[in-house]
């Protein structure tokens, strides 16, 4: 055997192994929610809001935080593509090749490395400042310019993927830039656009630190933007953190709530890649 096969065979052995790894992991994680989680899921647990002595073990739910978190990960969704998509039509049309595309990229990327945490703590300061208290609507801004750079560096590399062809065939035709963006490039990418949303929604409705000090936490139901709310990542941390074996195990099943909640959102990306990429023109 020459050296050329030894060397093969360890980089692919050493893939294999890099997939068991990544995979194992995975099913460790899942194993260990459900199996103890599992007992702790009830109806009770998604129908109703805690009671008196919900975190002493008595009856209730984790309504409310299921329903904060779905708006706090929504809300922040909308607003970081209401923000994300003219910035990277921009960069990809109208400053494409220039230097000013290339320092958006970069400042994306490091908006993207920033622990979540330091955005809560920026929004914390930004309350302060404005006089905001913790609530459904600071939350909601956190979580965008988290989201943000997750899904603009997803849509700028769906788009550059569109062959350039077809671009210029908008062009000669008479196009204007705006037309272009808005419907050639927006309905070529739009399978990439909606899995990149999904993606930072997965991303948003997961995330603990961020809210912590912006959304805040309450047993009620989220009715108002300027009053706090809670959410599914922080219910599981209050709940494992309780000295109650029975409240331990709602915190697990809430950690449940929340996986399956983001594997629906991973595999629903993917189903809508697939099923909008037929059209598409490669």
């Amino acid at each position: 055997m020459n050296r050329k096969h030894v060397e093969e065979g360890f980089f692919v052995l050493l893939m294999r192994l890099s997939f068991l790894l990544v995979a194992g992991s995975l099913v460790l994680i899942l194993a260990t929610v459900v199996i103890r989680g599992l007992p702790g899921l009830n109806w009770a647990m998604i129908s109703q809001t805690p009671k008196g002595g919900f975190y002493l073990g008595k009856e209730g739910g984790i309504l409310n935080a299921i329903a904060g978190s779905l708006y706090l990960a929504g809300g922040g969704t909308l607003l970081a593509l209401l923000l994300a998509l003219p910035i990277v039509l921009y960069m990809d049309v109208y400053a494409k090749g220039t230097r000013w595309a290339d320092v958006v990229r970069l400042s994306l990327d490091v908006m993207w490395g920033v622990p979540s945490i330091v955005y809560g703590a920026f929004g914390f300061t930004l309350m302060l400042a404005v006089g905001l208290r913790a609530s459904l609507l600071a939350g909601i801004i956190v979580l965008a310019l988290l989201e943000l750079p997750i899904m603009a560096r997803a849509m700028d590399e769906v788009i550059k993927m569109i062959p350039h062809d077809l671009k210029e065939v908008a062009f000669a035709l008479g196009t204007t830039r705006l037309e272009v963006a808005t419907t050639v490039i927006v309905r070529q990418a739009l399978p990439g656009i909606l899995t990149g949303v999904l993606l930072a929604f997965g991303r948003g409705i997961g995330d603990a630190a961020s809210v912590l000090f912006t959304a805040g936490y309450t047993d009620r139901m989220p009715t108002s933007l300027l009053r706090p709310t809670a959410s599914l990542p922080l219910a599981v941390f209050f709940q494992l953190g309780t000295p109650y074996p029975e409240v331990q195990q709602r915190g697990y099943a809430s950690a449940l709530i929340l996986t399956f909640v983001i594997l629906a959102v991973s595999l629903g990306s993917r189903w809508i890649a697939a099923r909008l990429g037929r059209n598409i023109v490669k």
